[in-house]
């Protein structure tokens, strides 16, 4: 059985290409992807060569981690049946490919375990799941602050903010520098940094993955103030420790989602809580996928780009 599959065999070399894949077995399904998003952080480190070593990485890799689709085979203990539409965190089942992140491919076989149900009608937006999830994870938990600052008005920016305002919390400030970024928001103020006099938030996320930032983060916190680096860092952070000190600052890293955290954010989508609209702003066909792929990392117009994958068979 072989798919189509988008292909990095190496920095800035990708293609679609038709890639083997594995059997499926016990407590597997088959599913035919309909959608794919492309990652401006760490897919977008793969493509240019920066991603530091990373367990499982290697080339050719078939990227993407944000895929939803629908189930074309299932193995019956697994509870799942044909026509069910699920989202997929990426798959490592190809021949010859790494499968490290693996959902940008027509077909994927995968565990039942790994899979979230989604409802048909979410479309193209199933595939933001796992970025919605990541942003619940940094928030969600008793110890954990909500922000009162973001910085960086990509989409995880924004699902951040508007995981603020369902939670109940004041709306965040959100910065962000570029002024095609600025707009879209939905219940909060975006703002430049050098305009926002504030400098004493209590909690402040960092969504925009700039290494260089930390120092004026900590010096825009009250005392005992927290950042959250949210982003996806390539390059070593590092700090001047007098402000931090002055500041009793503390830093805490968030990582990926959880499982819990897919099926929490599912509830809120299906609940109307948050919402996933307005974030989608290219689409593309996986014919495309090359071109695709540059747009979603050098078009800072490009907030999300999404694979079709309906006419790729």
């Amino acid at each position: 059985m072989h798919t189509p599959a988008v292909l990095l065999n190496g920095p800035k070399d990708l293609h679609l290409d038709s890639v083997p894949l594995v059997a499926p077995g016990e407590g597997d399904l088959v599913v035919r992807i309909d959608h794919s998003g492309i990652s401006t952080g760490t897919e977008k480190l793969f493509y240019t060569g920066q991603m530091p070593p990373f367990p499982g990485m290697g080339y050719p890799l078939v990227p993407g981690y944000e895929a939803a689709g629908e189930v074309v085979e299932a193995d019956p203990a697994t509870g799942y049946r044909p026509g069910q539409h699920v989202f997929v965190p990426g798959a490592n089942c190809f021949d010859g490919a790494f499968g490290l992140f693996g959902g940008a491919a027509h077909l994927l076989v995968t565990q039942a375990d790994r899979v979230t149900p989604i409802e048909a009608g979410w479309g193209a937006e199933g595939a933001l799941l796992a970025l919605a999830a990541t942003a619940r994870h940094a928030m969600a938990g008793l110890d954990k602050r909500v922000p009162d600052l973001i910085v960086g008005h990509g989409v995880l920016g924004r699902l951040l903010a508007r995981l603020t305002i369902a939670a109940g919390a004041p709306a965040p400030t959100v910065w962000e520098v570029s002024e095609g970024r600025s707009g879209g928001a939905e219940g909060y103020e975006v703002l430049r940094p050098e305009d926002d006099p504030k400098r004493d938030y209590r909690s402040i996320y960092d969504a925009s993955g700039n290494a260089a930032i930390l120092d004026d983060l900590i010096g825009r916190l009250e005392k005992g103030g927290e950042v959250v680096l949210a982003g996806f860092y390539p390059e070593g952070l590092s700090f001047a420790f007098p402000p931090a000190f002055m500041k009793e600052a503390r830093l805490r890293v968030a990582a990926e989602w959880a499982r819990e955290d897919l099926a929490a954010t599912r509830a809120l989508v299906e609940s109307g809580a948050l919402s996933l609209s307005g974030l989608i702003t290219h689409t593309a066909p996986a014919a495309e996928a090359e071109t695709a792929y540059r747009t979603a990392f050098e078009d800072e117009s490009c907030l999300k780009m999404i694979l079709n994958w309906e006419d790729a068979a």
